[in-house]
């Protein structure tokens, strides 16, 4: 065998072991397996893992803010903190009715302003969306309601559910960007998240 050839098995035998150790997760930062995560066989389950997560997440970031900067803006024109995770559990419960799911709705209050309210406002909010999201298989994930105007006259529950995800995502954003601003490093992150 050629230099060159010997060269281009070396190189391939390097990146299967590199992506090998990377899929074990040994590539992640910090090393280690990578987490333990649920055997999800249905699209109600994806549904319901990733609600979780965003829930833990979404929570465990609102908390890491001290009590004293929920009143902090980026600048004059923004929200405070505080109301970028109120303006998540308002819209939550906006939306939460057009799933038309069997739960009752708890009694939030959507007007909450200290730590402790606000904190408990989005766990209330987004432990019902977790519960919302139990209630659907994957043939009812699939079934058209009627969403708010300025998504048509028709959708289905899977695409509200993401649309709230999405929505919530891009909160958390901006919540990462006020804590970092803090000195806080959003414990997503602090646990070597992206």
């Amino acid at each position: 065998m050629s230099g060159l050839g010997r060269g281009v098995v070396a190189a391939v035998l390097v990146c299967g072991l590199a992506s090998s150790a990377f899929a074990q997760g040994q590539g992640r930062r910090g090393g280690g397996p990578p987490p333990t995560a649920p055997t999800i066989t249905s699209l109600a389950g994806d549904v319901q893992a990733d609600w979780t997560a965003l829930r833990e997440q979404m929570v465990a970031a609102a908390d890491a803010m001290p009590a004293d900067k929920f009143d902090y803006k980026s600048t004059p024109a923004q929200r405070t903190f505080g109301e970028q995770v109120m303006h998540v559990v308002q819209v939550n419960g906006f939306l939460f009715g057009t799933l038309k799911g069997k739960t009752p709705a708890p009694a939030i209050n959507m007007m909450a302003k200290s730590k402790a309210d606000v904190v408990a406002a989005l766990r209330q909010s987004m432990e019902y969306g977790e519960a919302l999201t139990k209630e659907f298989s994957d043939a009812q994930l699939t079934e058209r309601v009627t969403p708010p105007p300025f998504m048509g006259t028709q959708a289905s529950r899977i695409r509200l559910i993401y649309g709230l995800v999405g929505h919530t995502q891009d909160i958390y954003g901006q919540m990462a960007v006020y804590l970092r601003l803090n000195g806080v490093t959003p414990p997503a992150s602090a646990r070597g998240g992206m």
